[in-house]
């Protein structure tokens, strides 16, 4: 990387734009703490009260001390659910960290969260993760304390195929492939949610628990029997007489205690992985990024500044640099661990193109824009990283392709179908980092959720959505206004401007990176400065991952 000086002369005076992020980092950093607290202290002496460690505590326990630690969803059912007071981080907590030096994906029901219910995002949100464990080898540890469905939405819970009954199909597949799988049932197991620890391969039950497809209400109900909740489905019956739990323990610290001890006879899961290269530190410091990021319509920043907060100094190397600049490829390494990155440059940059008797033209790229010659470039980067078993990382910030009869005519389209293939088709992990916006067919391209990132990550203030708010208020307002014209209604200027100022609040919501993480588009919002530790991490975890199939693309455009 070429050194360049900081986009704030003074570090003292925070340029707007920096301050602009320095503001969502804050609130960011204001909810995560908010949501962290589950049902609240309330729920936190309800759970006390009853004997029992909360969800966080819990996984404190088992967690090895001082490792770093990667929870998959916090922002997940933000804002949802309003109307039933809401349910902080969907109800669960999915975070990977290490047991006895073994990166594990663990699953704990927060039962101070409506008694650890299912909503339709908890499902989602568990799903998500055993997909994540699923492709990165990860044993799975789930935690147990749940009332089972939350019944005012089991319509949205209960039937399809990312709801709750596709956990316990992940649970079966997974043991078909040999991904360990320990329950520990702390706390209420009922209903269909009775399956999914008996699906596992080792099953933990303390005393005062209850596992039963059907509470004793529910057999008065049925059957006409009385029966206490022990003699139904309690840990000593279901140690001694039916069978169905491996180990009976006195309370929560014995329980976890004993899961740790299982996870160290677990040989099929390697230890966490280690760098293969020595690591360097960046060559600017992390905390940097907030002087060189903008997001201000009309400034710019150079990308390869921002990278040089994040990656091993002496590592980058830029692929192509000359050539389609609108787009930074470069072969890298972050804290050791080498990997390709794919970037949307958002500065202006020259391009020349071929001419006639008179020689190459010269151009300018806009900033943030993908053009032609960019994703043509990009395409066969992602393909020599698949070549070399690299895993890529899809640094974010674009409006999307270049239009207008130019770019046509060059074969936008194909290019960019070109690089979406490569992308698609990759058999190397995939990571997506999401700093400024991620609009439309620029989101696909750059390994969009639809496209099997293994993480999605952004920062506080991202945007993603179809185009920015802008252009889309300003299309939505039209087809508002032609429906109102044909119907006879007179619009005058102030109701146009009431009108375009609503359009514009609910489009800005949408785009809102909070929105997303909210229905599971991302797994994780992350403090800008410490982007160079979570992609770190996210390296860590996608070394585990294997890489069996050969790299095929199918018909490419060529």
């Amino acid at each position: 990387m070429s050194s360049t000086k900081s986009s704030a002369q003074n570090r003292g005076a925070a340029s707007p734009s920096a301050t602009g992020l320095r503001a969502a980092t804050d609130e960011f950093r204001r909810l995560a703490e908010q949501i962290r607290l589950g049902g609240g202290a309330k729920g936190i002496e309800r759970q006390h009260r009853h004997g029992r460690l909360t969800a966080r505590e819990r996984i404190d326990l088992l967690l090895d001390r001082g490792a770093a630690t990667f929870e998959c969803g916090l922002f997940s059912a933000w804002n949802m659910y309003r109307e039933y007071g809401g349910a902080p981080a969907a109800g669960v907590v999915t975070t990977i960290g290490c047991v006895d030096g073994r990166m594990c994906m663990v699953i704990a029901n927060d039962a101070t969260v409506k008694a650890g219910a299912f909503f339709p995002m908890t499902c989602k949100k568990i799903i998500r993760a055993q997909m994540i464990a699923e492709r990165a080898r990860l044993p799975l540890l789930y935690l147990v304390d749940s009332a089972g469905v939350f019944l005012p939405l089991q319509e949205d819970v209960f039937p399809d195929t990312d709801d709750f009954g596709r956990i316990f199909r992940n649970n079966a597949v997974l043991s078909a492939e040999g991904i360990p799988q320990v329950a520990a049932i702390m706390g209420n197991c009922v209903a269909g949610g009775g399956y999914l620890p008996v699906l596992c391969d080792k099953l933990l039950m303390t005393e005062g628990s209850g596992l039963y497809l059907a509470g004793p209400a529910l057999v008065k109900a049925a059957i006409g029997q009385e029966v206490t909740s022990e003699e139904l489905g309690g840990a000593a019956m279901h140690a001694e007489i039916s069978g169905t739990i491996d180990y009976r323990e006195k309370d929560d610290a014995a329980c976890i205690e004993r899961l740790r001890g299982i996870v160290e006879g677990i040989r099929s899961a390697p230890p966490a992985a280690t760098a293969p290269f020595p690591v360097a530190p960046p060559r600017r410091k992390p905390d940097e990024v907030f002087d060189i990021f903008t997001n201000v319509p009309g400034q710019q920043y150079d990308m390869v500044e921002l990278l040089a907060c994040i990656v091993d100094d002496g590592s980058f190397h830029e692929y192509r640099g000359e050539f389609g600049r609108s787009l930074v490829c470069a072969d890298a390494r972050i804290d050791g661990f080498p990997c390709g990155i794919v970037a949307n440059q958002r500065r202006l940059t020259p391009r020349k193109m071929p001419g006639g008797k008179a020689g190459p033209s010269s151009a300018a790229n806009m900033p943030a824009v993908i053009y032609d010659d960019s994703a043509d470039k990009a395409a066969r980067f992602i393909m020599a990283c698949n070549q070399n078993r690299v895993p890529i990382v899809f640094v974010h910030d674009t409006t999307g392709f270049m239009v207008g009869r130019d770019s046509e005519q060059g074969g936008i389209i194909r290019a960019g179908a070109k690089m979406v293939n490569a992308m698609s088709n990759c058999v190397v992990p995939k990571i997506a980092l999401i700093v400024g916006g991620s609009y439309g067919a620029g989101n696909y391209a750059m390994c969009g959720r639809a496209f099997d990132p293994l993480f999605t990550l952004a920062w506080p203030g991202a945007k993603c959505s179809v185009m920015g708010a802008a252009q889309a208020a300003g299309t939505l307002l039209q087809i508002d206004l032609a429906a109102r014209e044909r119907k006879g209604e007179r619009i005058d200027e102030a109701m146009r401007k009431e009108l375009l100022d609503a359009v514009t609040a609910s489009y800005d919501e949408q785009q809102d990176v909070r929105y997303g993480a909210a229905r599971g588009w991302l797994d994780r919002i992350i403090d800008p400065e410490r982007t160079r530790a979570e992609l770190a991490m996210a390296l860590r975890i996608a070394a585990q991952a294997p890489i069996a199939e050969p790299f095929r693309t199918g018909v490419i455009q060529t």
